[in-house]
C-alpha cells in the first residue's frame, strides 16, 4: 500500500484564512444587506504601477514575434530581472552579487520550497506570534519546533534563546504584528546563527514600508549574515503583484554548512523543480526597480501607510493599545476588556461590519490581540474605523 506524509495529520485542521473566509461568507450569507468592509486579510486593492503595466505590455508583444519570442528562460531568473534586484539591495547599501539573486513566482512558494535544502529533523526556531505557513511547512516535514514567546515585554520581537537551534525564521516588518527589528536587534540573532552554525530564513516581503532610515530593510546590511542568512522577498506588497506573482531569494555564495554550498544546491533544486518565472512577469518586476517605477510603487506605499496612520489615530481616540503601522502595513492591536480574540472577531463582524483577523489564529502568544491590515480602499477603512472605534469604545 502506498505510504503518504502522515505529518498531514499534525497540521491544524483548518487554515487561520480560511477559517475567517468562511466565518465571513457565512455573515453575508445571512446579512446580504450590509456592506462588510475587510480589513482582515493582506491583499492589495492599488491597481499595478502604470510603467510595470506599460513594461508587460511590451514583454507581450514581444511574445508575439518571431523573432523575440522566448520559450524556457534560466532557472535562476533572466539576468535584467537579477541585475534590478541588485540594484535595489545596492540602494540601501548591500553588496548582493546577481547570482546569488533567483527569481521566483512569490515569496510564499519560495518559504514553502526552501526546506528542500534542509534534512528532517532539524530544531527550527518560530516566533510566536507568526505567519502560520512557516508552522505548517515545518510540520510536513516532522521537523521539530521551538516557539520563540514574542510579546508585549519584549516588543513582540523574541531575542535568541539558550539552546542552539538549526534553522532560524524571523520576518521584519513581521506579519501579523507590524513590529521591526533594530539594526542590533538583527545583529544578535546574527552572531547567534554564526556561532551555532544555524541557518536564519529571513522574510523581508514589507521592507519597502520600512520608513525610518535607523531600521535595516535587509539582515544583509547586517555583518556576518552573508555566512548564516537566506533572505525572501516579494514583489507582492511592493508593487501590487499579489495577482501577478513574483519574488525573489537570495542565498550569498559565502553560505555553507556541512560542506555543502546552499547557492549551489538552491541552483540545482530549480533545476530538478522549476522551469523559471514567466518573462513576461520578470520584465513587469524589473520595471518595478526603474526610477519611475519605483517612484510610482511608493506613491501606492504611501497610501497604504496613511491607511495605517488613520487606523492608529483611531485606535489611540479610544485608548487602545497597538503595535506596528509606522513602518508596516499592519497593526496589532490589544483586545480591550479581556475578551478573547475570536470573540472580538465576531463581534466585530456583526456590530460593526469589519473583518479584522483574531490572533489566537497567529499562535498561543496572538491571544488577546487582532490584527488590521491598511491594504485597503482610505475611504473604507476610515469608515471602517469609525464603526471599530464605536464598538471597542463601548468595550474599553
Amino acid at each position: 500500500m502506498v505510504k503518504l506524509n502522515n505529518n498531514f495529520n499534525n497540521l491544524v485542521s483548518n487554515y487561520l484564512f480560511a477559517e475567517v473566509a468562511n466565518r465571513v461568507a457565512a455573515y453575508k450569507k445571512a446579512h446580504p444587506d450590509k456592506k462588510v468592509i475587510s480589513m482582515g486579510i493582506g491583499d492589495v486593492t492599488q491597481p499595478l504601477a502604470p510603467a510595470v503595466v506599460q513594461a508587460m505590455k511590451a514583454a507581450a508583444d514581444e511574445m508575439g514575434v518571431k523573432e523575440t519570442f522566448r520559450g524556457y528562460g534560466p532557472y535562476e531568473g533572466y539576468d535584467f530581472a537579477r541585475e534590478a534586484v541588485q540594484a535595489h539591495y545596492a540602494s540601501f547599501g548591500c553588496r548582493i552579487a546577481a547570482d546569488e539573486i533567483f527569481i521566483g513566482d512569490g515569496a510564499k512558494n519560495d518559504l514553502g520550497a526552501i526546506v528542500d535544502l534542509f534534512g528532517p529533523g532539524n530544531l527550527v526556531a518560530i516566533p510566536d506570534p507568526v505567519y502560520p505557513a512557516y508552522v505548517d511547512v515545518n510540520m510536513l516535514c516532522g521537523n521539530e519546533i521551538l516557539y520563540l514567546d514574542g510579546n508585549r515585554e519584549n516588543g513582540f520581537l523574541p531575542a535568541p534563546p539558550d539552546r542552539a537551534a538549526d534553522i532560524i525564521y524571523l520576518c521584519s516588518p513581521n506579519n501579523p504584528t507590524g513590529a521591526v527589528y533594530s539594526r542590533e536587534g538583527l545583529k544578535e540573532w546574527v552572531d547567534y546563527a554564526n556561532a551555532n552554525g544555524s541557518v536564519i530564513l529571513f522574510d523581508a516581503a514589507y521592507e519597502s514600508f520600512i520608513q525610518d532610515p535607523a531600521l535595516p530593510h535587509s539582515i544583509f546590511e547586517i555583518d556576518g549574515a552573508e555566512r548564516c542568512a537566506i533572505e525572501l522577498c516579494s514583489f507582492s506588497k511592493t508593487a501590487g503583484f499579489t495577482g501577478t506573482r513574483c519574488g525573489y531569494t537570495v542565498i550569498p555564495k559565502a553560505l555553507e554548512r556541512g560542506g555543502m554550498n546552499l547557492n549551489a544546491m538552491w541552483t540545482r533544486r530549480a533545476a530538478i523543480k522549476y522551469n523559471g518565472t514567466s518573462y513576461i512577469i520578470q520584465r513587469a518586476a524589473a520595471a518595478v526597480f526603474s526610477p519611475e517605477g519605483f517612484s510610482q510603487a511608493k506613491q501606492n506605499i504611501a497610501y497604504y501607510l496613511n491607511n495605517a496612520r488613520v487606523m492608529g489615530e483611531a485606535l489611540r481616540a479610544v485608548n487602545i493599545e497597538y503595535v506596528g503601522g509606522g513602518n508596516s502595513p499592519y497593526i496589532w492591536f490589544r483586545c480591550p476588556g479581556g475578551i478573547d480574540s475570536w470573540k472580538l472577531f465576531d463581534l466585530l463582524l456583526d456590530k460593526a461590519n469589519v473583518v479584522c483577523t483574531p490572533g489566537a489564529g497567529f499562535g498561543k502568544n496572538g491571544e488577546g490581540w487582532c490584527r488590521l491590515t491598511a491594504f485597503g480602499d482610505a475611504q473604507d477603512t476610515r469608515t471602517a474605523m469609525q464603526r471599530i472605534g464605536q464598538v471597542l469604545g463601548e468595550l474599553g
